[in-house]
C-alpha cells in the first residue's frame, strides 16, 4: 500500500450520537444492534454507553462522512425508526468540553448540557433565536454546539431540540454534562 493510500486508511475515533433512542420506552434500539451496524458498517473497536444511543468507534475519515446518513437508513431500514444521528471526532468532542462557556466553579455541572448540532447555522438564524426564551436557562451557540445552563433541567427547559432545529434548520441531540465528559474519556481509552 502506497504511503498516500495509507495515509487515508488511518483510522480515528469518533462518537455517534443518536437522538430518541430508548427514551421513555419508545424507540427502543438494542445497543448491541448498534454495535453490531457499526461493525457491519466497516467500524472497529465500537462500544456504547449507556442504553441512549451513544457510540464509540474507530473509522476511516473516509467512511466517516457517510455514516451518520448511513446508520440512519440501516436503523430505519431495520427496526423501521427514524433516528437522527450526530457524528464528532474524538478531536472536536474534546474541544466541546475545553470550549463549554458554562464551566465555572459557582455552576452546578448537573445544569450543564451540550446540544450537537448536525451542521452549523447560518449566523443570521443564530441571530433570531430567544436569549429570553425560557427564564432562568442560557445558551451560547459555538459552531456546531449549542452550550445550555438549565437550572431548572432538561423537562422543563422550552429549549429544545424542535425550537432549535426548526430555527436553525438542522437536526440536534442533547446530552448532559456528565455523559459528554464521559464519551470524551471513552475516546482516549
Amino acid at each position: 500500500m502506497s504511503p498516500k493510500a495509507k495515509a487515508r486508511d488511518t483510522r480515528a475515533t469518533y462518537v455517534a450520537l443518536m437522538r430518541g433512542i430508548n427514551v421513555g420506552g419508545k424507540n427502543m434500539l438494542p445497543m448491541a444492534v448498534l454495535v453490531e451496524l457499526f461493525t457491519e458498517l466497516g467500524c472497529s473497536d465500537v462500544r456504547t454507553y449507556v442504553q441512549s444511543g451513544n457510540v464509540v468507534f474507530c473509522s476511516t475519515a473516509a467512511l466517516a462522512t457517510t455514516l451518520a446518513d448511513a446508520v440512519a437508513k440501516a436503523i430505519e431500514r431495520r427496526r423501521k425508526l427514524k433516528v437522527p444521528v450526530v457524528l464528532r471526532s474524538a478531536r472536536e468532542l474534546a474541544r466541546v468540553v475545553a470550549a463549554n462557556p458554562f464551566v465555572r466553579a459557582d455552576i452546578d455541572a448537573e445544569q450543564l448540557h451540550v446540544m450537537f448540532l448536525a451542521d452549523a447555522p447560518a449566523k443570521s438564524a443564530v441571530g433570531e433565536l430567544d436569549a429570553k426564551r425560557s427564564p432562568p436557562d442560557e445558551f451560547i451557540v459555538t459552531g456546531r454546539e449549542v452550550y445550555l445552563r438549565l437550572p431548572n433541567g432538561v423537562a422543563r427547559s422550552k429549549l429544545t431540540n424542535a425550537y432549535f432545529d426548526g430555527r436553525l434548520a438542522t437536526v440536534s441531540t442533547i446530552r448532559n454534562w456528565r455523559t459528554v465528559r464521559k464519551l470524551v474519556e471513552m475516546t482516549a481509552e
